[in-house]
């Protein structure tokens, strides 16, 4: 199973059990090719979910954000965007 399987089942678990929660996946480094790849999302989690993707991740990796789906918000640093949620009270669970 790939991080991004356990990923989406993690998430998938979670909605389950609190369906009222709100959850940001926050893709960095080389996670930010899987909104390009060949794999889709699971069309229930779009609309539940906060998709994001690393500016600076896209940059190295030169994915153009005009090639993500349009779901996905592109923030400016991934690991920023992480310590900021944690100060809102977001838990940060890695797959």
């Amino acid at each position: 199973m790939s991080k991004w399987d356990l990923l989406l089942a993690n998430v998938t678990n979670f909605l389950r059990e609190e369906g009222e929660a709100t959850i940001e996946v926050v893709a960095y480094a080389e996670a930010v090719n899987y909104y390009i790849g060949d794999q889709s999302l699971p069309e229930n989690l779009i609309d539940l979910v906060d998709f994001v993707a690393c500016a600076n991740a896209l940059g190295a990796w030169k994915v153009e954000p005009q090639q993500l789906p349009d779901f996905v918000r592109v923030v400016p640093s991934g690991v920023v965007e992480i310590a900021r949620k944690q100060l809102e009270g977001y838990a940060y669970i890695r797959p």
